[in-house]
């Protein structure tokens, strides 16, 4: 059985053999889900509402309906959420994001949160 990329096993499957070897029981490994991170966006006075829209739809695959709903929300309350990921995939989000914000000139920052 293949355990998914990211995924934990927690428990090597084991077998309970009887008197004359035969297999009496074999458990399944269980599996873990990955723990998941929230991106978050943060305000602020510089960064332009459509660059956060491109942002959205482009590193965070958001529709575009998707996309203003978030931009507005932190545009708004000051922060919002992108998503939720496991924390290897959220750092690289996040990275990018600062990536292309530097590009542009603006000073769009996200960052990360336990979910």
């Amino acid at each position: 059985m293949a355990v998914p990329r990211g995924a934990h096993v927690t428990a090597m499957p084991t077998e309970k053999r009887g008197t004359e070897g035969e297999i009496l029981q074999k458990t399944a490994p269980e599996v873990k889900k990955p723990d998941l991170f929230r991106v978050i966006l943060h305000n602020d006075d510089y960064t332009t509402m459509e660059f956060v829209v491109q942002i959205l739809e482009s590193i965070f695959q958001k529709s575009p309906a998707e996309a203003y709903r978030i931009m507005m929300h932190v545009h708004l309350e000051g922060h919002g959420v992108c998503g939720a990921y496991p924390y290897e995939v959220a750092e690289t989000k996040v990275a990018r994001v600062h990536e292309r914000a530097a590009e542009e000139g603006f000073p769009l920052r996200a960052s990360i949160e336990e979910a």
